[in-house]
């Protein structure tokens, strides 16, 4: 009886968690001159008022049209711990406010995504130290086509151990979908040796000559695209 009730309080618990797919990032951008300072204010901002559900990866953006910039990650949540999160309270928003935004410039994003575990090689928290994030931006009603594409290449990926989680951008600007590799083995990954060419690697698992038609598909229903690279800060982020 003792175990039927355990199963039973734990069961609603993992679904829970399952369920925990949506993030939020903010992109902030230092003033040239207040970076230290910066990092100092973000570092106890963090650490203070991001807990829990709430903690904040904080990452470097190294290149892209970003480059110099922070990329704060919270979550995964479910959109309903979204709707009830709030502001965190009259004294995270005064910190915020006082010690962290002057020392920014006017710059900034803000956006939601949810983690596509279908579409993924690697699970929305197994996380990496290096990444690069590859925007993809499909043409108008071409994103179901992309999705189909996509579903191809997980094939490519899981088979060839490549580590990509894929994220759809939600009420967020234009429709996206964010290719997000977590190299689990550092940036040699990126060698041209360090695995077999992609041509290779997609071929033999979906027939000869089927790379150059996955080509000509992404022209077809990709609009642009864009990449860049950023490394996780550890004495940034949460505890």
């Amino acid at each position: 009886m003792k175990k039927l009730l355990f199963i039973g309080v734990l069961l609603p618990l993992m679904v829970l968690c399952q369920n925990r797919t949506v993030v939020s990032t903010n992109r902030i951008f230092p003033k040239p001159d207040k970076v230290m300072e910066f990092e100092k204010a973000l570092t106890n901002h963090a650490q203070k008022y991001h807990t829990g559900l709430w903690k904040w990866r904080v990452y470097t953006i190294e290149s892209g049209p970003d480059a110099g910039g922070y990329h704060i990650v919270e979550g995964p949540t479910t959109w309903d711990e979204v709707d009830k999160r709030g502001d965190l309270g009259a004294e995270h928003m005064n910190d915020w406010l006082k010690n962290v935004m002057p020392l920014t410039t006017e710059k900034s994003a803000n956006s939601y995504s949810v983690f596509r575990e279908d579409l993924s090689s690697i699970g929305i928290t197994d996380y990496s130290d290096k990444i690069t994030i590859n925007h993809v931006y499909p043409k108008p009603g071409q994103f179901p086509a992309v999705e189909e594409l996509v579903k191809q290449l997980k094939k490519v990926w899981d088979a060839s151990n490549q580590t990509i989680a894929v994220y759809e951008a939600s009420a967020s600007g234009e429709p996206q979908m964010a290719f997000v590799t977590r190299y689990k083995q550092g940036l040699k990954e990126r060698e041209r040796d360090f695995r077999k060419p992609m041509k290779e690697r997609y071929e033999a698992i979906n027939g000869a000559g089927s790379y150059e038609k996955y080509l000509a598909t992404i022209a077809n229903i990709t609009d642009h695209s864009w990449s860049e690279m950023l490394f996780y800060n550890a004495k940034l982020s949460s505890k």
